[in-house]
């Protein structure tokens, strides 16, 4: 379906509209107070919240700020893996940290950053909690070792779950293992003797009845018992994908494999500091966007004005989306974001500088598209060349050999999605503001020089 210059325009006008509402703060302070008027009232954003049948969606857009900004608190664990072997210490470290994160995920921390670390022999877990103050319950929460445990369904209505004897102290292993019968991933588990004699027992009185595996009092599997399994060996199955069995594995060792952590440091980071931070990028934002609005309009008129409109379209998509995802904002992550405003308006300043080419040798519709067309390898490639480089820095896969700082991760993802929505604004917004206020404005001028 072909859309006019204008339908185009009435549909990036719509959703620069929705951004906004997303982009607004959720209370606005209105203080007027000129002669005969005074208005001191504080509106409310509100949250949007609707039921489809049984799918309910609610969601608040607000801010996420980082440890930096919001301030919160830091706490550093040492684990205790003497007596492991390298390869069972790795394994008992990636379960302790992904147990942890789960575990102040449900205390309901918002987007915390769980780290492990290793230097002179000494097994680090590092946790950053942003926006929490008193930390006792958290830390609490985050010290116990994990209680894996697994437990029978209660024959009475309502179906509890029992406790059993068998823990994740009698579990030896688990690992992902492909089903011979149908070569989907599954769960391999292996006990110890004696946890073997438990667990032929459990499953001999559980034939055909799910057996639940509870760790830290949260269900995380229930196979059914097919028949009495002996030999301390049994497989989970089930529609797992790849990934699912081995978060699966990861969590049953995290009880097999308990490991006492001990707390060595808890440093609390003040919200003053987060709230200068803010202030001084906000207006450090704020003179750079008007240094390059004030830019764009002197040096190409009427062009760097349409220009202006599209980067103001860019900055209200871009904290729209902030919210939505949501990205955890930080202070690097802040710079990425004012990296991207200067680069936003970089598309637009290499289509100007060709149209003032192009316009010397054709009519000046004819210029304005040829320009945007010929400009657009160069814009690609300054970009590709630019996204390759968050993706280095966000390093998505976890490389080793790559930074993993949560800081620089931050400015790498917001510098990458100014990125996007850039190209978005300097191509496609820009592209239509002029064709339709320049070219059609140009157009009208010739019909009426012609009469």
């Amino acid at each position: 379906m072909n859309l006019t210059a204008g339908k185009k325009l009435i549909l990036i006008f719509l959703l620069t509209l929705v951004a906004s509402f997303i982009s607004l703060p959720k209370e606005i302070p209105v203080n007027i107070h000129q002669g005969p008027i005074n208005i001191e009232r504080t509106f409310h954003r509100p949250d949007l919240n609707f039921s489809i049948g049984k799918l309910n969606f609610s969601k608040q857009f607000d801010l996420v700020l980082g440890l930096d900004l919001a301030g919160g608190s830091h706490l550093v664990f040492e684990v205790d893996t003497e007596g492991l072997s390298k390869e069972k210490k790795e394994t008992a470290i990636t379960s302790l940290r992904n147990v942890i994160e789960r575990r102040v995920n449900l205390f309901g921390v918002s987007e915390p950053n769980v780290q492990s670390s290793s230097f002179e022999d000494k097994d680090r877990i590092i946790v950053e909690l942003p926006g929490v103050k008193d930390t006792e319950e958290a830390v609490g929460i985050i010290g116990k070792t994990a209680q894996l445990v697994f437990a029978e369904l209660s024959d009475e209505e309502g179906g509890g779950l029992i406790p059993t004897e068998l823990t994740g102290a009698f579990l030896k292993d688990a690992s992902v293992v492909f089903d011979r019968n149908v070569g989907k991933p599954a769960v391999s588990i292996e006990f110890t003797q004696e946890g073997s004699e438990l667990f032929a027992e459990i499953t001999g009185r559980n034939v055909g009845k799910p057996l639940a595996i509870v760790l830290d009092n949260m269900p995380v599997s229930a196979p059914m018992v097919q028949e009495q399994i002996v030999g301390g060996s049994a497989q989970i199955t089930g529609e797992f994908t790849q990934e699912q069995a081995r978060d699966l594995a990861i969590q049953l060792n995290a009880g097999a494999l308990p490991l006492n952590i001990e707390l060595i440091e808890q440093r609390t980071v003040g919200a003053t500091l987060g709230g200068e931070s803010v202030e001084r990028s906000i207006k450090a934002g704020l003179v750079g966007l008007l240094m390059v609005l004030i830019f764009m309009v002197l040096a190409y008129g009427k062009l760097g004005f349409y220009a202006d409109l599209a980067l103001v379209v860019f900055g209200v998509l871009t904290l729209a989306l902030y919210k939505l995802i949501p990205i955890v904002l930080t202070l690097p992550g802040i710079a990425g974001f004012l990296l991207s405003v200067g680069m936003a308006v970089d598309s637009n300043i290499l289509i100007f500088e060709r149209f003032k080419e192009e316009k010397k040798r054709r009519d000046y519709a004819n210029a304005l598209e040829i320009s945007f067309g010929r400009a657009w390898d160069s814009i690609r490639d300054a970009n590709i060349a630019t996204l390759v480089t968050a993706f280095i820095l966000a390093n998505p896969l976890d490389l080793s050999f790559l930074h993993t700082s949560g800081p620089v991760r931050g400015f790498a993802i917001t510098l990458a999605l100014g990125i996007g929505i850039s190209l978005f604004t300097g191509i496609v917004v820009t592209r239509n503001l002029l064709r339709v206020f320049v070219r059609e404005g140009r157009e009208e001028k010739g019909k009426e020089g012609k009469k």
